[in-house]
């Protein structure tokens, strides 16, 4: 069954994780004795109806709070396919825990309070799921019953969300805009009555009918070196075969292929998977590619198709999101890691930082804060084949990392080469 990557955010109090909870509830995805648990821990609290927000909220400060702060991974299931949900956190000072939640995600899953309408992290939510690309955009309207199920509400903050489309950089998401309620199970799964006049899709049935490209036939074949299989066994005396994920497009034997950065080039004789001989590797499938001739390639460099050579970038331009505690400067040095390339790199300097409510860049800052989200221009101390992540998500993204204690302090995605 196909597996279909799911984002969730919203403010505090916008029913998030009771939603992701009336989706496992709604599709029985909660096993017997997990309600029962959840029965009595929602009488503990008090409440006289069973709390599904307390399925995610795993942490005990999440649930003493009613917030959510780390990124939970849920996974359920319909007849139809499989789903996979990061439940991640809203709060402005765990942007960073949003971006890494978000990073794989096919739908972005947006949640606003009726009574509310669009706040300011709103405006940061939709800025990092258009930033990230997902090409799905789901807007729930949560609590309509709150609002007495008001058509005019919903209109109201459908037509606000509009407007941050229209600033937005990335035009290719497809929007769907459901009035919910989470708490009753309104318009989630199944329909009630209540919202008669919402013709749409429900939820769900939303998510049933996504498509997406699961071959990523799209984008040009990148295949980055992790390993050289040398067995030197008697069976095997003289095979060698590079191991890897194939990280976008797809694979052929017989293509011929270039390994960068040495620029020779080869033809594939086989691809194989455990004991299996394949004819093609596709997006996502981990392989061993051995090649006709003999050439120079191990890990950290990466194969590609002949008339699909990416650029080899040493400045790169790069639109990153901030996540540590100690702010980004001009000067400073950092490991740049491509895929399974890592590289120093050093901070040429901060172009802007962006202002997630107006999207407007400010330019005459000299730093980066936590969760700070802005352009800068690196400069590495050897090649990166990368393409832009406009282009290409899976071959244009990087991390940089804290040579010195190891931590990860920022995610980029990079600009037009």
């Amino acid at each position: 069954m196909e597996v279909l990557r799911i984002a969730t955010s919203g403010s505090v109090d916008d029913g998030k994780s009771t939603l992701i909870g009336r989706l496992l509830y709604d599709t029985q995805s909660i096993p017997q004795d997990k309600m029962e648990a959840l029965h009595a821990a929602s009488k503990r609290k008090g409440l006289d109806f069973t709390d599904l927000s307390l399925l995610t909220d795993g942490l005990v400060a999440e649930r003493e709070q009613g917030i959510t702060i780390d990124v939970a991974h849920i996974y359920f299931s319909t007849p139809t396919r499989k789903y996979i949900i990061a439940d991640t956190p809203g709060h402005i000072e765990y942007t960073r825990n949003m971006v890494t939640g978000a990073s794989n995600a096919q739908v972005s899953l947006i949640l606003i309070d009726a009574r509310r309408g669009i706040v300011e992290q709103t405006y940061r939510h939709f800025f990092i799921a258009n930033l990230l690309r997902i090409p799905y955009l789901v807007v729930c309207v949560n609590k309509m019953d709150l609002v007495e199920y008001s058509e005019a509400r919903f209109n109201q903050i459908v037509e606000d969300f509009q407007q941050l489309l229209a600033n937005a950089g990335f035009k290719g998401q497809a929007v769907q805009f459901v009035p919910i309620s989470s708490l009753y199970g309104e318009n989630v799964a199944t329909r009630n009555g209540a919202i008669d006049w919402y013709q749409g899709p429900t939820l769900l049935a939303y998510l049933e009918q996504i498509s997406f490209d699961h071959e990523d036939n799209r984008h040009p074949a990148r295949f980055p070196v992790q390993s050289v299989i040398r067995p030197r066994t008697t069976e095997y005396h003289d095979f060698r075969g590079f191991a890897g994920k194939v990280a976008s497009g797809h694979f052929t034997v017989g293509d011929e292929v270039v390994s960068l950065p040495s620029g020779q080039k080869s033809r594939i004789k086989t691809i194989e998977q455990f004991e299996k001989q394949l004819t093609v590797a596709h997006a996502r499938e981990s392989v061993i590619i051995t090649l006709e001739g003999e050439i120079d390639s191990s890990r950290g460099n990466m194969l590609v198709k002949a008339d699909q050579v990416p650029a080899q970038l040493k400045e790169i331009q790069a639109q990153i999101c901030w996540m540590d505690q100690q702010p980004l400067t001009a000067g400073k040095t950092y490991l740049l890691q491509h895929g399974v390339n890592r590289v120093k790199a050093k901070v040429q300097q901060i172009n802007y930082v962006t202002d997630v409510t107006s999207y407007q860049a400010v330019s005459d800052k000299t730093q980066m804060g936590l969760n700070d989200i802005g352009s800068i221009t690196l400069k590495t101390a050897a090649p990166v084949f990368a393409d832009s992540y406009a282009e290409n998500p899976a071959n244009g993204a990087f991390i940089l990392i804290d040579e010195y204690n190891n931590t990860t302090v920022a995610v980029g995605f990079i600009a037009t080469p």
